[in-house]
């Protein structure tokens, strides 16, 4: 009996050295406890937008400075063209079009992310993590597609893009919750989505923690730190959206506006590093399309927010993670927002959601050892909320084609990036297989 007793038990250790082995295997780049996430998103920002991807008028040496310690994706792009579909493929690791967000969200109460999607705050709690949300939520109305209905701890987000200083929205009611109820603070946005992601930092040191660090800036009213609150509760101000200064001004306050960003991204950084925190938190960061070309650069690509065009969803992407990601390297992997969520599931070691199929990939061998990823064809839809007019375009290797308005338009980016030669009517087999593809894939997300 006493030799049974003794094999039982070494079995049984055996098996849960076993089963702590093989779930270490499964987290990239596994030393440790799981490391912290820390996404940080930044609104309406183009490709050329940061110091570290060419722009020399704008100062952001903080993400600069984690650009030279991590890694540059040079082709990163966003699902969406504009904000709310970009944010429900993040959220999901699918095409946004399986959640039926299409296009920017309004001002609604009834439009939204279903809940019953799983999202990455649920996936990640699984493997133990806490999850914070703070800035623009944006993929429907807090008070009935709220964040922490969908998974997340703790939340202090708009539903869209308020006024900077008094938070009041378009629609003039206050765009400002906090856990889902409405919490008038003052304060400036960005300072105000800086302290709250802090706390939540300094709160959950002791675990494992992911904060989606969602800034309302760059997105209008352009309205830096020291320009005058405009927006008051009562009034529409779909007229005066802006914000309250003169044209000529919206530069020097969209600058000013991410450079407030940057000093952000500094004291998160900061504060890691005090709470002994930084080797073991992966940063990533991000916009959700394109900037508007009148005051951003999307540079060198054509088109701005709203079009499908490269520079409407073209993105800056910098990663970074001491010791695991190789600094100062280049990726020209081509990825999407979507492949975020399948990414930071695999580095924290966490399994897939039962019974859900992301669209997205894991990237955790471009980041921790510079891989390239295996081909595939993507895809985006946009369908315009004001214009009412759709636009689809697909991307196979070197070319991308692009319907809209009844016209068609191929490129090769790898020869013409810009997109300022249109060869479709030179290539009408690559059209036509290119069109047959989106039909195919337009049938696949409608039918889930």
């Amino acid at each position: 009996m006493t030799t049974y007793r003794l094999y039982a038990l070494s079995l049984m250790i055996g098996l849960a050295i076993l089963a702590i082995t093989e779930g270490d295997s499964c987290r990239k780049g596994a030393s440790g406890p799981p490391p912290n996430i820390v996404l940080i998103v930044i609104d309406d920002i183009g490709y050329n937008d940061l110091g570290c991807y060419g722009n020399d008028l704008i100062p952001t040496p903080n993400i600069d400075k984690l650009a030279a310690g991590g890694m540059r994706m040079t082709d990163f792009h966003t699902n969406g063209a504009v904000c709310s579909p970009t944010r429900a493929a993040l959220l999901t690791g699918q095409y946004q079009q399986r959640s039926g967000v299409e296009s920017a969200i309004g001002f609604t109460k009834d439009e939204g992310m279903p809940l019953a999607k799983t999202t990455i705050a649920e996936a990640l709690a699984r493997a133990g993590y806490k999850s914070g949300v703070f800035g623009k939520w944006h993929v429907g109305h807090v008070s009935r597609f709220g964040p922490n209905d969908q998974g997340f701890d703790w939340s202090v987000v708009s539903n869209n893009s308020p006024d900077y200083h008094t938070h009041v929205s378009r629609a003039g009611e206050i765009d400002w919750f906090k856990n889902q109820e409405l919490y008038d603070e003052p304060g400036y946005l960005t300072d105000l989505v800086t302290r709250h992601s802090i706390e939540f930092i300094e709160e959950n040191r002791d675990q494992p923690f992911f904060a989606f660090v969602s800034h309302v800036a760059c997105h209008f009213p352009f309205q830096g730190p020291d320009d005058p609150p405009h927006r008051q509760v009562g009034k529409i101000w779909h007229d005066t959206k802006y914000g309250p200064l003169p044209e000529e001004e919206y530069k020097r306050a969209y600058r000013d506006m991410l450079m407030a960003v940057d000093k952000s991204v500094g004291e998160t950084v900061a504060t890691l590093e005090r709470l002994g925190l930084r080797e073991n938190t992966i940063l990533f960061i991000t916009s959700d399309n394109g900037a508007y070309s009148w005051v951003g650069s999307n540079a060198p690509y054509r088109g701005q927010k709203g079009d499908l065009f490269e520079g409407g969803h073209r993105v800056p992407a910098i990663v970074n993670w001491p010791g695991h990601v190789p600094a100062g390297s280049l990726s020209d992997a081509t990825a999407m927002t979507m492949d975020l969520l399948p990414t930071f599931l695999q580095i924290a070691g966490a399994a897939p959601p039962d019974k859900v199929e992301f669209d997205g990939i894991d990237l955790s061998s471009v980041w921790l050892e510079n891989n390239g990823l295996p081909d595939r064809t993507l895809f985006w839809r946009f369908n315009n909320l004001y214009t009412k007019k759709e636009a689809f375009a697909v991307r196979e290797g070197k070319w991308k084609y692009v319907e809209k308005e009844n016209k068609q338009f191929l490129f090769n980016l790898q020869e013409d990036p810009g997109e300022g030669v249109n060869l479709a009517g030179g290539h009408p087999e690559m059209v036509d297989s290119l069109r047959r593809q989106f039909k195919s894939w337009e049938q696949k997300v409608a039918e889930n």
